[in-house]
């Protein structure tokens, strides 16, 4: 049969690629752009590392928007590209709108929340001189997307989402230590309020599957 007058054959091209696809292109891409930046850094002589977030300075709230991408070096940046891509794909199956909405909710709470507590915590072996703290990278991100990633699956109460969230705690529970004041140079802050806020998230997040639950609730019990 032919085609009517006004219909179009939809190129196979253009066929809607699955999501594991997409997700991964994404995070490749962001991880990728990651190193854009830091091969940047190092080329301008740690240039940017300056615009990390400073706490408690005004200037410093600017930090919130470019910490996560900047990097002390090399090390630093690889040691955080394998948590990014695995984490970061996995948060891309929860649907690619609520990985965007959930980046967000971390990066700015994550990062807000260690503008103010920045500096709690830390001691300067220069007695009388002021130390100023500057917290750069993307971990806060990852513990954001690790504690989002464990508990989203208890909010929505889906099977396939609360064993993803018990696989992750079963490998990268151990990284939550990484929450507790300890390794000095690590920003124990940051990776303390991108998991806050990376449980805010995922409750806000959830609230589609909450609120269904509840309306089934309400109309079994009316």
């Amino acid at each position: 049969m032919g085609m009517s007058p006004g219909q179009q054959r939809v190129p196979a091209t253009q066929k809607k690629r699955p999501q594991w696809m997409v997700g991964g292109a994404t995070i490749l891409t962001f991880v990728a752009l990651l190193y854009l930046i830091e091969l940047f850094d190092q080329l301008s002589r740690h240039s940017l590392d300056a615009n990390g977030i400073r706490p408690l300075e005004t200037d410093g709230l600017w930090g919130i928007v470019f910490a996560p991408v900047l990097h002390a070096n090399w090390q630093h940046l690889m040691a955080n590209t394998v948590p990014l891509l695995v984490l970061g794909f996995l948060m891309t199956l929860a649907g690619m709108s609520r990985f965007v909405w959930a980046t967000v909710i971390v990066w700015v709470l994550g990062g807000f929340g260690t503008w103010l507590i920045g500096n709690v915590g830390m001691h300067c072996p220069y007695v009388g001189v002021h130390c100023e703290s500057n917290h750069i990278g993307a971990s806060g991100l990852i513990f954001g997307w690790l504690a989002f990633l464990i508990v989203f699956g208890f909010f929505t109460r889906k099977v396939w989402e609360i064993v993803v969230g018990v696989a992750v705690l079963f490998v990268y529970g151990g990284v939550l230590l990484g929450v507790l004041p300890g390794t000095p140079g690590v920003s124990w802050q940051g990776h303390l309020c991108g998991a806050v806020a990376g449980v805010v998230a995922a409750y806000v997040l959830s609230a589609p599957e909450r609120n269904a639950r509840a309306r089934k609730k309400t109309g079994t019990d009316s």
